[in-house]
C-alpha cells in the first residue's frame, strides 16, 4: 500500500508510476490524515466490475431467501408444454 503526502501530487509522472507499480490505490494524506485515493484506470475498472458482480450475487441471494425463485427444469418443461416446443 502506497501512502504519500498531498504535496507530492505536483509530480504527476511519479504518481502515475506508483499507481502502475502498486497495481492498486495510492492513498494521499493531508496533515497526516487520509484525504484522496488515486488509482490506475484499469484497477478502477476491475474493482467496479467486481463490485457490480457482487451486487448481482447479493441480489440473487436476496431473491432466494425471499422465495422468489423457481425450479429451472420445471419452468422449462412448463414453457415447452405451453408453447408446444
Amino acid at each position: 500500500m502506497q501512502i504519500i503526502p498531498i504535496r507530492e501530487l505536483k509530480n504527476t509522472v511519479e504518481i502515475e508510476r506508483r499507481c502502475a507499480e502498486e497495481n492498486g490505490p495510492v492513498f494521499i494524506t493531508k496533515n497526516g490524515y487520509g484525504r484522496l485515493v488515486v488509482m490506475d484506470i484499469e484497477y478502477y475498472e476491475r474493482t467496479m466490475q467486481k463490485m457490480y458482480e457482487a451486487s448481482l450475487v447479493t441480489e440473487g441471494l436476496a431473491d432466494l431467501n425471499a422465495g422468489k425463485t423457481s425450479d429451472g427444469r420445471k419452468t422449462v418443461s412448463e414453457i415447452r408444454s405451453k408453447y408446444g416446443l
